[in-house]
């Protein structure tokens, strides 16, 4: 596939066909994601391949997890947003039973124990170069050595005829998830990724345009655009 076209149409998939995948797919998968760039070329990811009594374990940890998101979204918040108030924290808290209740018995997070594939990617916490760790705010560098593992999971899945979604809900009650696969304390729970073979592949993605979120100088200023600077 055309690296253009992969970049241009690789989008999120959650509704797999029943087809299984071949371990020897998923192994040549990750043989292309293992060559994602890390800081310090430390390789920081581990990935947990659930296929047995595990999976229904981490369904209801992961949908519970979905309720929160959703009551969020219902509260009209993003979902965990770090710069949430207490306010906004306890206003999508009430919105719990109303997710609870909207819950869809076909939805991907009410049936997650039953895609094709399900992977858990760990971050070893130990080889995270993250420097943003002794700012007063969220932090968010050390997923740089992680993520675009991920990242290239999906390219890979998409070269091969597969479809997939990165998803971050799970960690959200990582410390149970943490007991269900006996992952180290020293470990955190970066993504699941579930894979498979799409029903249906969406390849006219909408996104932003290059000049509403690339400014030229300084933050909020002059739009970059492929025309330059204005004189």
């Amino acid at each position: 596939m055309d690296l253009t076209e992969a970049l241009r149409t690789t989008g999120s998939i959650r509704d797999f066909s029943p087809e299984p995948v071949p371990d020897q797919l998923l192994y040549d998968v990750l043989d292309d994601a293992r060559f994602a760039p890390s800081g310090g070329n430390r390789q920081a990811w581990r990935v947990i391949a659930v296929t047995g009594a595990r999976r229904r374990e981490l369904h209801d940890i992961y949908l519970d997890a979905w309720h929160d998101y959703v009551a969020h979204v219902l509260a009209g918040q993003v979902p965990f947003s770090p710069l949430a108030s207490d306010a906004e924290r306890a206003s999508a808290a009430a919105k719990r039973e109303e997710a609870i209740a909207l819950s869809n018995p076909e939805g991907f997070a009410e049936t997650i124990d039953t895609v094709p594939v399900m992977l858990v990617v760990l971050a070893d916490l130990g080889a995270l170069a993250a420097t943003d760790r002794d700012l007063e705010r969220y932090s968010i560098v050390g997923g740089a050595s992680v993520y675009p593992f991920v990242w290239s999971i999906l390219l890979s899945a998409h070269e091969r005829g597969l479809g997939g979604v990165m998803t971050t809900v799970l960690t959200r009650h990582e410390d149970q998830a943490r007991r269900v696969l006996q992952v180290p304390d020293t470990f955190a729970v970066a993504a699941l990724v579930a894979l498979g073979y799409p029903r249906q592949r969406h390849t006219k993605l909408k996104r932003r345009a290059v000049e509403e979120f690339t400014f030229r100088d300084v933050f909020d200023g002059e739009a970059f655009s492929r025309l330059g600077a204005k004189d």
